[in-house]
């Protein structure tokens, strides 16, 4: 039995070290990229503006032949994916940093090339990328809480919707956007309370109950929108919205400082939230237990911890986050509700779930990837940019797409994920 399971372990990690997933996508991606230079060339230079007009600090604009540049990235991610190939031919593991290097050359070739002729703020593109990765962050990592604690949290959808719904009304009615801002998080955690009430006490399938979720939140907010929020617009749905806020002296550095320390206290807020979520998940007792009851239920109950209880609690916790995420959306981005004002951003946080590997800081990178992959659309529409605007509005999409399929690799969920635990 001992000599069985060993030999199952083994053929695991030999077919996880020796998946060809990662290169065959490198290298798919680096044949399609060089058809843009090769059938589309364009003529004059590329400019990245570093700075704004309101820095302390000016650098000088960095400027690049367009189409030279795409191709000699070209080549570049044409070596990576080479050796993406020779790591898994020699039966080895492709790391993380192959891939990320193969994406910033990538973004460097295409943005070279989209804006040939124009000029590209940088400090614009990166600043409302992580405007836009917010929600997405924060409602990743309530996907991460509850997929830890062994629930799948496939509404997430529901609970940054109705947070959004929630902040825009009671801000509205209350004249306080703070009290609005715990409206959001208090309405985020009941849609994880009905959520937790259906998958851990009836053993309800998790999937149904959150796809569930997610189609009656929708059609319950849309019919209080067109029904009560549009006859009632200046009493109910229009919330001050936070501005945004300058830190001293980090402000000024260049680059990073506007993209980073001028933004809205929401924005602000979600680095504690990684930072704590990050933590406790590895350095405390409640990361510990969290991960027992998602990982070994039966394990963490024969030991004394109270599997159900944890299992509500961490889920009342990742709602209040995701719901906070969807404050975002009334509060900061468009003070007003709209119909399906989140526009699928849910699924998009649940597949930087998976894309992070259930991991909070891999999580969050990856939902920076799909904000700036969303402001991209809008930056280069901006500039005059010859990419159709039609594949500008999916690219986010055919970014998660890709990233999920191929870039993430063999991954493994917590194994008491999706389960419900009966205790014998």
């Amino acid at each position: 039995m001992t000599i069985d399971s060993m030999s199952v372990s083994e053929e695991q990690r030999h077919v996880e070290v020796t998946s060809w997933k990662t290169p065959i996508i490198l290298g798919i991606v680096t044949v399609l990229f060089a058809l843009l230079p090769l059938l589309a060339p364009r003529e004059g230079e590329s400019t990245f503006r570093l700075t704004s007009g309101s820095d302390a600090l000016t650098l000088p604009d960095l400027i690049m032949p367009a189409t030279a540049t795409a191709w000699v990235c070209t080549v570049l991610m044409a070596v990576i994916a080479g050796y993406a190939f020779f790591v898994a031919g020699s039966g080895h593991r492709v790391h993380l940093w192959v891939p990320t290097v193969f994406v910033i050359v990538l973004l460097t070739g295409f943005l070279s090339w989209a804006s040939a002729g124009g000029t590209l703020p940088m400090v614009s593109l990166l600043g409302g990328s992580l405007a836009l990765a917010t929600p997405l962050i924060l409602g990743a990592l309530g996907g991460v809480i509850g997929e830890r604690a062994g629930v799948v949290n496939i509404a997430i959808e529901a609970q940054l919707l109705f947070g959004a719904f929630s902040a825009a009304v009671v801000a509205s009615v209350t004249g306080s956007t703070w009290t609005g801002l715990i409206a959001a998080v208090v309405a985020g955690m009941l849609v994880s309370l009905v959520l937790a009430v259906f998958a851990i006490t009836y053993y309800v399938n998790q999937v149904i109950v959150g796809v569930v979720l997610n189609v009656l939140v929708t059609g319950l907010t849309s019919f209080l929108y067109s029904k009560v929020l549009v006859q009632n617009t200046e009493l109910l749905n229009s919330p001050e919205p936070f501005r945004a806020i300058r830190i001293p002296l980090l402000s000024d550095i260049p680059v990073l400082g506007p993209v980073l320390f001028r933004q809205t206290i929401v924005v602000y807020i979600m680095y504690v939230v990684v930072f704590v979520v990050w933590y406790g998940m590895y350095r405390t007792r409640w990361g510990l237990r969290l991960r027992a009851v998602g990982e070994h239920p039966e394990a963490a109950d024969t030991v004394g911890i109270k599997v159900t209880a944890t299992r509500y609690r961490n889920m009342m916790l990742a709602g209040g986050i995701a719901g906070l995420g969807g404050a975002y959306y009334t509060l900061v981005s468009n003070p007003q509700f709209g119909e399906s004002v989140t526009a699928g951003a849910g699924f998009i946080a649940l597949a930087a779930v998976i894309f992070g590997k259930w991991d909070p800081i891999k999580a969050t990178l990856a939902a920076l990837l799909f904000g700036f992959a969303s402001n991209l659309q809008g930056v280069l529409t901006v500039i005059g940019s010859p990419v159709p605007s039609q594949f500008m509005k999916m690219l986010p999409y055919v970014v998660t797409i890709i990233a999920v399929a191929g870039l993430v690799g063999r991954s493994r969920p917590p194994a008491a994920s999706g389960q419900p635990y009966i205790k014998s």
